[in-house]
């Protein structure tokens, strides 16, 4: 067997070596290198970055800055004709070495991160569009540097460059003025825009949970206002479309949700959606997004609980919004002769999530449906089963059909019925939610003490079944909540158990013994 002392020579000599080699190569990329030659050097040092104990020569503000220079994110040279593989090979390492290094976040925030901000001429632009680097974005996802960023007013900053970038113009506080004849914006603006949105997530996401003063919802209102022009734009490429939609979503999201309401306050004279005189456009472009990400059914906790969770607080706050979703997503029944879940509309697809393995995409799918129900039990089982409804019902103790104390804060307006659903209200089973086929009755024909000894017989078997902890039978309290029924099914007497193994060894027997041990 090796000896330990010398495996623990080896493995210092080898993180030695390492060490050595980051040193020799960070001051071999300082001079002027042919890009083939930088490309292998940065690519070496990409994977030395990984291992956090040999990260010391990389962490020092020389390091540091020379890294940002080749990756292209600083002011202080402009970008070196290396290739765009080099830059973006030294931002990786950057990246590397930021989120393995306390310290390296530390000396980053030391260095003004703001200052990797910067806006450009574009060459391809007359008008001067400002534009943001999309560089800055990998080394900014650190929590360190974008806490540094949130200090230094980072989303005013990211918001600006967004505009810039949009080419937006304002017609009144909060409103940006949509020209429909537009062209798609390009696939390189698009990419542009979609880094700025990933970063202003970043920030915004650190504090979404802290009440905003005066100057930060006003800050936040402009910015939604600037999400919600994001969210009509057109792209050159569909998936470019669904990528920077998605990351949009993301971001309002992570706002203050009293700062969403400009997605609906802006004129109807144009709008193309509308309900009750507010302009639903916003609205049902994320109706839309949602449907497309139903669709594909991919990642749909990355991909579809953000969208979920932002149409089911908006609908919480905003009545008209509740009032537009619920005439997309919950019209008035007609075809009650179908299962919630087996429904092709997005009633159907968001009942099936309601029973998806993934428990964040089952609570958020139905808690938007019980929001459009505005949080009456009734309605929501009317809309997609008791069976589909329980697990809801039971985390919020409402299993016993009692009234939900938050239904009090939406209006009263009635739920109407269609002629076709008030005709077969009274043949709907209430725990599939459809109109079940006619069933022959299986105690037709028996006598009362037959029907008796079903039902003890049945008690016995379900007792059995408790017993061996196959089974647990639950009940319903007082509160509305599963509890087990203990006390009531597994406390029997010793007789009772015994009569239980009597009519098991009777099932057992075979029919000619049976009758003879019974007589």
């Amino acid at each position: 067997a090796p000896d330990s002392d010398s495996d623990s020579d080896d493995d210092q000599s080898d993180l030695t070596l390492r060490q050595d080699l980051s040193a020799a190569l960070l001051c071999f990329i300082s001079s002027q290198l042919q890009p083939a030659v930088l490309r292998v050097c940065l690519h070496t040092l990409r994977i030395l970055s990984r291992d956090r104990r040999a990260l010391g020569p990389m962490v020092t503000d020389s390091a540091l800055l020379t890294l940002a220079n080749m990756g292209g994110i600083t002011e202080e040279t402009e970008k070196e004709e290396d290739g765009e593989v080099c830059r973006k090979e030294a931002l990786k390492v950057l990246c590397n070495i930021i989120y393995n290094s306390p310290q390296a976040q530390e000396r980053a925030s030391a260095l003004r991160p703001p200052t990797l901000i910067r806006t450009q001429k574009s060459p391809e632009n007359n008008n001067n569009t400002g534009l943001v680097s999309e560089s800055c974005a990998s080394p900014l996802l650190q929590s360190s540097v974008v806490y540094s960023l949130c200090q230094e007013r980072g989303v005013s900053v990211l918001t600006k460059a967004l505009e810039q970038c949009l080419a937006v113009r304002w017609a009144v506080e909060y409103e940006v003025l949509t020209d429909s004849t537009e062209p798609p914006i390009s696939k390189e603006v698009s990419q542009k825009v979609i880094e700025i949105l990933k970063t202003l997530f970043n920030i915004t996401h650190m504090f979404h949970r802290q009440e905003p003063d005066e100057e930060d919802a006003a800050l936040y209102r402009h910015l939604a206002a600037v999400l919600r022009h994001c969210l009509l734009l057109s792209c050159d490429g569909e998936d470019t479309l669904e990528e920077l939609q998605g990351h949009t979503v993301n971001v309002l999201s992570a706002l203050p949700l009293t700062c969403l309401d400009v997605l609906v306050s802006v004129p109807v004279d144009q709008a193309s959606h509308k309900c009750e005189g507010v302009n639903m456009d916003c609205v049902h472009k994320l109706l839309l997004f949602m449907d497309r990400r139903l669709n594909r059914g991919l990642k749909l906790k990355e991909k579809l609980t953000p969208v979920l969770n932002l149409l089911t607080e908006s609908s919480r706050v905003h009545r008209e919004t509740r009032c537009y979703l619920r005439q997309k997503i919950l019209p008035p029944l007609r075809d009650v002769a179908i299962r919630p879940e087996q429904d092709s509309a997005l009633r159907g697809q968001l009942v099936r999530l309601m029973t998806h393995v993934d428990t964040d995409v089952k609570d958020c799918a139905a808690e938007l449906l019980f929001v459009l129900c505005k949080e009456n039990v009734s309605r929501f089982v009317k809309y997609t089963g008791y069976g589909n409804a329980a697990g809801l019902l039971a985390a919020r103790g409402l299993l016993n059909g009692r009234r939900n104390p938050s239904d009090s804060q939406y209006s009263s307006d009635s739920d109407s019925d269609t002629e076709e659903y008030r005709e077969a209200k009274a043949r709907i089973n209430l725990v599939t939610g459809r109109v079940e086929a006619e069933q022959p009755d299986p105690m037709e024909g028996m006598t009362d003490e037959e029907k008796e000894e079903e039902a003890r017989h049945l008690m016995s078997m379900i007792n059995r079944l408790s017993r061996e902890q196959i089974i647990q039978p639950m009940g319903v309290t007082a509160e509305g909540r599963l509890a087990p029924l203990w006390g009531q099914m597994s406390d029997c007497t010793l007789e009772e158990r015994e009569d239980e193994d009597e009519d098991e060894d009777l099932n057992l027997m075979p029919d000619g013994r049976k009758d003879k041990q019974m007589e």
